[in-house]
């Protein structure tokens, strides 16, 4: 009895150790980059479309900051590139929310530690056991003014997306009236990809109303009408 206690306490801990814990992680292919924190993965012979948990990219529209955040995200990974998945959970698009892992380098760390996505408080969670290296790493870029961070007043991409244009609500404002003054005449009733002469004009009806209003983004990979392309 007594040795098949110390044989249980002796597995117990491995089962929680940080090797065990890699082991558990899902090996898959990067496909494509949609944006700063969207892509699209091979994993088990299925391509699905991953969300990078506990960080949030600059939106393609804040120019130039979300065409660098992802710029940046494609050089890290190139199609092909193997990583490993540690899955958080899945978002209301059906998206996987993951951390994703080249050897021991979180992916979706670098990103910060570059200036190239900010810390997601709100859902950094699901990171918990890294939670200090995510602050610590937006602490130091913001202090080297890296990337996103060389700006005199950053809007956070969670207020971008609101309609948020400037730390100025008078220019927020007017901003807003002008967008919703170019958009297409179908965002007043239903839009669906006839209706643009352009993939860009539907980019911009994608950014202009967060969560598919119109269901533009069949593959939830952050690109709209991918058929006008």
């Amino acid at each position: 009895m007594k040795s098949l206690l110390f044989r249980i306490l002796l597995v117990v801990p491995l089962l929680f150790s940080p090797s065990v814990a890699l082991a558990q992680n899902k090996p898959a292919t990067i496909v494509s980059i949609g944006d700063g924190d969207t892509l699209r993965i091979r994993e088990a012979g299925q391509v699905i479309t991953v969300r990078l948990g506990c960080i949030d990219a600059p939106e393609r529209s804040q120019t130039p900051w979300g065409q660098q955040s992802t710029s940046r995200l494609k050089q890290l990974l190139p199609p092909g590139t193997a990583v490993q998945v540690r899955t958080i959970t899945r978002d209301r698009y059906g998206r996987t929310v993951a951390e994703l892992y080249i050897g021991k380098q979180s992916v979706n760390l670098q990103m910060v530690k570059d200036g190239q996505a900010v810390v997601y408080r709100q859902y950094l969670s699901g990171c918990a056991a890294t939670k200090d290296q995510y602050l610590q790493a937006e602490v130091q870029a913001k202090k080297q003014r890296l990337g996103f961070w060389n700006q005199k007043s950053p809007v956070m991409p969670w207020d971008y997306r609101r309609g948020k244009r400037s730390s100025n609500p008078q220019i927020n404002k007017v901003a807003s009236s002008t967008r919703t003054q170019s958009l297409p005449n179908c965002t007043n009733s239903d839009c669906n990809c006839s209706d643009f002469q352009t993939q860009v004009q539907a980019q911009q009806v994608l950014k202009a109303f967060p969560g598919d209003k119109f269901r533009l983004d069949g593959d939830n990979d952050g690109v709209a009408c991918e058929s006008l392309r």
